[in-house]
């Protein structure tokens, strides 16, 4: 602004450098009087001002050193001329010089230099921002945050559910404070670590907890930060992290998302892409390459190691691949107390319950459920979380948000008595997961009601279902068709069952394909699908004959109509029990698993499997 203050001082000189006269307060005359004056002979002197148009005319008896009167003048003066000198009066032309233009050019050049001024004041801030203009030149630098002292705030005690994984990682963490420990018996520190695990499980937590218990030099990026339009960018970014890091070892290098930089090579409809693959390769020199990288360890998270290169997953590169999965019950109960601490809960809520009811759940999921029980209890003007929070909490995260309950009408016998099918069918079939609760309350998504189990998560996750299960959970899954058949008979059937007949087909086509569970032998004909992008075909490969395939419509029908001739067998056999359970849910809309089981054990006379306890 110095610029601008010295141009307003030389146009402010410039002003008052103008002739005294122009500036003086005149008397005025108009041009009559002044023809009338001359006439008269009283006017002693005439000075002509043609670029003002004014005539500054002295008068007979003026005082001197007062300033003349000033006439306007017409384009045309010629008559005070003549008048002047018929009557000899001394009369001047003085033009004054006309500063007008030179104003203009001052002003527009005032105006150019204030708009250089604030242009190069902004290119000066900007140059000193990061990753600002003025850095166009330095866009091959990494981008990584970096902290000397690793103060992420977290520690392995604010981490629970994967205990598994800390104990592995703890080790990370000693090889960084106690090297000599290990290296006295010739073992290597690792040069990477990956942890691998389904989305909000805890990776990136980790990897904070490893860098808050070593307090060494922590340097966290995201694959994605690597990538850029313009090719060479990448490589370039990882080479200069590398160099930070070793400058600053023993230190950590945390990649988040790292199938973002280190997909498979060459693979993918269209080719693949050469910034990226440019940058994979510079990461694979150095983290294993001719140069070795003593004291720098690498973590990286992924939830798509199918995606990663080969030659990324080898040891020397990351020598531990860690598997962070969803927690287990304990897990769960842990990461349930991790997260009710900063929680105002009523004394009757017990978190094994509710870490019991919520079986594949993940981490962040979890503290999801505990943030909207928090949220309802606040807009439910209530002073503690109580266990219906918990319970609707529940409900919105994993079915919906609970719309208006429909009036009595036939639409909402026909739910009832739908739901009322599967629930009916959870509670007497021998190998079936118990029912928690069967309600007719809608929710967002066009669902009408529900019949929801407790599934017996060790046996799922094992991976050990039975067949019986498998042909149980089948039956279920066409019970409310069967209940809409034996009921309101064929004409009534709705398409409320399209959901479930999708997951019978799939199921029992599981079955037949890839469990041996049919007369087709043990024999595995399918498997799971392959991704288009990593350019292993556009459909899963197909290993048999069209005559095979038509036996294995043939078997999965099969499955499917054995099951619905079962299930609709139990509806037509217990109809009197039926319609019982489907009056009380009208009337209440939601019956819980253990009232639900104490009806048909009164009316069947038959003791009904509860929820199965988990230690």
């Amino acid at each position: 602004m110095g610029v601008a203050t010295a141009f307003w001082v030389v146009a402010q000189g410039l002003t008052l450098s103008l002739p005294a006269s122009a500036q003086a307060a005149r008397d005025p005359l108009s041009y009559s009087a002044l023809l009338t004056e001359i006439d008269a002979g009283k006017v002693n002197r005439i000075e002509i001002d043609p670029t003002q148009r004014v005539a500054r005319v002295t008068l007979e008896g003026q005082k001197k050193g007062d300033p003349p009167s000033e006439v306007a003048l017409f384009d045309n003066y010629g008559e005070i001329t003549k008048k002047a000198l018929a009557n000899k009066v001394d009369i001047t032309v003085q033009p004054t010089q006309d500063n007008s233009a030179v104003m203009g050019i001052l002003a527009n050049l005032l105006l150019f230099f204030l708009l250089i001024g604030g242009l190069l004041m902004i290119l000066r801030r900007s140059s000193n921002a990061p990753g600002g203009p003025g850095q166009a030149m330095s866009f091959g630098k990494s981008r990584a945050r970096f902290q000397m002292e690793a103060k992420t705030g977290v520690m392995f005690d604010d981490v629970a559910g994967i205990e598994e994984a800390k104990e592995e990682l703890q080790e990370v963490v000693t090889f960084l404070k106690k090297p000599e420990r290990f290296t006295a018996v010739g073992a290597r520190i690792p040069k990477g670590v990956l942890l691998i695990g389904p989305p909000g499980t805890g990776k990136t937590l980790l990897a904070k907890a490893i860098a808050g218990e070593a307090g060494v030099p922590f340097f966290s990026i995201s694959g994605s930060e690597f990538v850029e339009m313009f090719v060479g960018v990448g490589a370039s970014r990882v080479r200069d992290l590398f160099k930070k890091a070793k400058e600053n070892a023993p230190c950590i290098i945390f990649i988040d998302e790292i199938d973002a930089v280190g997909r498979q090579r060459g693979a993918g409809i269209g080719g693949g892409n050469d910034e990226r693959e440019q940058t994979l390769n510079q990461l694979l020199t150095e983290m294993d390459g001719f140069e070795g990288n003593t004291g720098i360890i690498i973590i990286a998270a992924t939830n798509r190691p199918d995606v990663l290169d080969s030659a990324l997953l080898r040891p020397g590169r990351f020598d531990r691949q860690v598997m962070v999965d969803l927690p287990s019950y304990k897990g769960r109960l842990g990461i349930l107390e991790v997260h009710a601490r900063n929680k105002k809960l009523d004394t009757d809520i017990s978190l094994e319950v509710v870490a019991r009811r919520t079986p594949g759940f993940s981490g962040a999921e979890l503290a999801n459920l505990l943030n909207e029980a928090a949220i309802l209890t606040a807009r439910r003007r209530k002073d503690a979380v109580t266990m219906l929070e918990i319970d609707d909490a529940i409900d919105r995260v994993t079915i919906g948000l609970t719309l208006t309950p429909l009036l009595d009408s036939k639409k909402k016998r026909l739910i009832a008595y739908h739901e009322i099918g599967h629930a009916l069918l959870m509670t007497l079939l021998k190998n079936s997961d118990p029912l928690n609760k069967v309600t007719i309350i809608p929710r967002s998504g066009g669902i009408g009601g529900f019949a929801q189990q407790v599934f017996n998560e060790e046996m799922i996750d094992s991976g050990l279902r039975t067949r019986a299960w498998m042909l149980d959970q089948i039956t279920i899954y066409l019970g409310g068709r069967a209940a809409e058949i034996e009921i309101f008979g064929d004409a009534e059937v709705t398409a409320g069952a399209s959901s479930d007949i999708k997951a019978v087909a799939d199921l029992a086509r599981e079955m037949v394909t890839r469990y041996g569970m049919s007369d087709l032998g043990l024999v595995a004909l399918e498997s799971a699908g392959s991704e288009v992008f990593l350019g292993r075909g556009l459909s899963p490969r197909t290993e048999y004959s069209e005559e095979v395939s038509t036996q294995i419509d043939q078997q999965v029908r099969g499955i499917a109509l054995k099951c619905y001739e079962e299930a609709r067998t139990i509806i037509r056999e217990n109809r009197v029990l039926v319609d019982r359970l489907v009056e009380m849910l009208l009337e209440e809309e939601t019956i819980e698993g253990e009232d639900f089981r104490r009806i048909v054990t009164e009316v069947t006379g038959q003791p009904v499997a509860a929820v199965a306890q988990v230690s």
